[in-house]
């Protein structure tokens, strides 16, 4: 890329399945949420894992081109000190076991800046990956390389540590009916690939964002003026779901029995969460807060719908990784 150049994204760049990979609004139905996550063959093109785990491919773009924005500048000067004529081969190899994700935005970094890059995934999105495993065969334009090489690898490493912890609840949660949901605790500008993130290791998403779904709070309740008149107010609003967060057995009551489809039990006792259980009264149950790997075992016990984990995003490590340049 010589200095002043601006990356370009051609149309091929990923399958467009944009119909289908908008999020809807979560409506009041048992379908409500939908759970993504398929076994992914190793495709014979990479970007049909954009089909796969359901991703607006403007999406990817955006954040590509915001990436590579950001961090080129006017241009990539180290880069500039290669001729423009040098190609290279390079590895992406994984220093740690980790769930592969990302792999869409990490490969529109790189042909953004050489269309004509080759790129040969040797694992798959959603797949585990060991120490020292080759990841993906790049080979092309050397500054292309070079200046995608960072944003490339941001991707990579930011989604793969959220998919990889998002695995390990899903493999914990494994044959019970409890589904594991994230938050909107995201990275600010990554709020659609994190989530993405979490339906590749396996867990689901709660709502994308402020629109598709009604969330009543503690703020929400005191500015409305009670459970009850918050309740009625979003019913008002539309065909959404409608959930309360509460705080205590009577603030669950009320919620109960002002309609809610769904009751957020946040930081309740052990004690309080079998008792509301045990109410048995007709509406989604999800438990939220201080949930981590050691506790969530007793939560699943308690065959609540749903436990939502701020950790997933919030807390997210990034995996370790490298580009190898290889000649």
């Amino acid at each position: 890329m010589n200095k002043g150049a601006s990356a370009s994204f051609p149309p091929a760049m990923i399958v467009d399945h944009r119909a289908e990979c908008r999020p809807a609004p979560l409506v009041r139905q048992e379908s409500a949420i939908i759970h993504t996550r398929i076994a992914v063959m190793r495709p014979a093109c990479q970007n049909e894992v954009v089909m796969a785990f359901a991703i607006d491919p403007a999406v990817v773009e955006a954040d590509v081109r915001r990436a590579l924005s950001e961090d080129l500048g006017d241009g990539d000067l180290s880069a500039a000190l290669v001729p423009e004529s040098r190609r290279l081969s390079a590895n992406i190899i994984a220093r740690e076991t980790l769930v592969l994700c990302g792999s869409p935005w990490a490969e529109a970094c790189f042909r953004a800046l050489d269309p004509h890059i080759r790129l040969d995934w040797r694992v798959a999105e959603g797949e585990t990956a060991g120490p020292e495993a080759v990841l993906v065969e790049i080979s092309g334009s050397a500054r292309a390389i070079l200046s995608a090489e960072r944003s490339a690898l941001n991707f990579l490493q930011t989604l793969s540590g959220t998919a990889t912890v998002s695995a390990h609840y899903a493999a914990l949660a494994s044959g019970s009916r409890t589904r594991i949901l994230d938050t909107r605790k995201t990275l600010p500008g990554l709020r659609q690939a994190q989530k993405y993130a979490v339906r590749v290791g396996g867990c689901e998403n709660h709502r994308m964002g402020l629109y598709d779904a009604v969330l009543i709070k503690e703020n929400h309740i005191a500015a409305a003026g009670s459970i009850g008149a918050a309740v009625a107010a979003a019913r008002a609003g539309g065909d959404y779901l409608v959930e309360v967060e509460v705080e205590s057995l009577d603030e669950f009551t009320q919620a109960c029995d002002a309609g809610a489809d769904r009751v957020m039990l946040d930081e309740f006792s052990e004690s309080d969460l079998r008792e509301a259980v045990g109410m048995g009264r007709p509406v989604e149950l999800e438990v939220s807060g201080s949930v981590d790997p050691e506790r969530l075992q007793s939560l699943l016990s308690l065959g609540v719908d749903f436990i939502s984990v701020g950790a997933l995003t919030k807390h997210v490590r990034a995996s370790d990784l490298s580009l190898r340049v290889l000649d």
